[in-house]
């Protein structure tokens, strides 16, 4: 039985890069909980189709095509939330990608796709969310990082950077917002099963066992993983937690 606590009915959440992978998996566990979702992504018959997903589970649900490194772009989004749902109580700064060449490879113009993409959206967001948040006398926003928050990647020094990153822009506005009653805190997904991660078996050598022997879980991550964390932390159960990073990776950090 869904209790108070972790009840989020009439609230309304914004997912970046929500049309699939993690975070679908995050906007349809916000939807069960009974939050209405934003869907916000570029590809706008796929953010069409996670709207349907997301409907079937008896959520209101809205897709908005957006650029998030594009700051008018994020402005809009705000914009139409409020217009057509009323409010914004929920962020999560989801959107990212990767370039996988070694440092000595990766183009000047590779690494700031990647930083602007996966980092410094997650600040023009955040940026453009705070006032709806601040008049509303609250919010939460939840940044998803990486085990490249934690570990460094040899393959792709841009998205390990952007993913550090994420873990300390998160404590910054964590300490800035807190007076405003905003929590914000972190996800580090593991390696869980998603076309980008296929993707990365596919060029990595040797990654699959890699990541199967080291995952104490014995298996990759399924999107619905992530769903758990991400409606505690955008539930009123979170109300006291601020500045966190939160590994969601079957104890795969955990090994020395």
């Amino acid at each position: 039985m869904q209790t108070t606590l972790f009840d989020l009915t009439g609230k309304v959440a914004i997912v970046t890069g929500g049309n699939g992978g993690i975070g679908l998996g995050m906007a349809r566990g916000l939807a069960r909980a009974g939050a209405s979702i934003v869907i916000a992504g570029r590809n706008k018959a796929k953010s069409e189709d996670a709207v349907r997903d997301i409907e079937t589970l008896g959520a209101k649900a809205l897709a908005v095509t957006v650029d998030v490194t594009d700051k008018a772009s994020v402005a809009d989004l705000v914009e139409v939330t409020l217009k057509q749902l009323g409010r914004l109580d929920i962020l999560i700064n989801n959107a990212g990608m990767s370039v996988r060449h070694p440092a000595h490879t990766l183009s000047l113009d590779d690494w700031h796709t990647v930083i602007d993409t996966n980092l410094t959206s997650a600040f023009i967001c955040s940026k453009a969310a705070y006032p709806a948040m601040k008049d509303a006398g609250g919010g939460k926003i939840i940044n998803i990082g990486s085990m490249m928050s934690i570990f460094g990647a040899s393959f792709a020094p841009a998205y390990a950077a952007s993913k550090g990153g994420i873990v300390q822009f998160t404590k910054s506005i964590a300490l800035s917002w807190a007076a405003d009653n905003i929590q914000a805190n972190a996800i580090l997904p593991g390696w869980i099963d998603t076309a980008l991660t296929r993707t990365a078996r596919e060029q990595i050598p040797g990654l699959n066992e890699n990541v199967l022997n080291r995952t104490p879980a014995k298996r990759w991550g399924n999107i619905d993983d992530l769903a758990g964390a991400a409606v505690f932390l955008a539930s009123s159960a979170s109300d006291f937690v601020t500045g966190t990073a939160i590994p969601v990776d079957g104890g795969y950090s955990t090994q020395g």
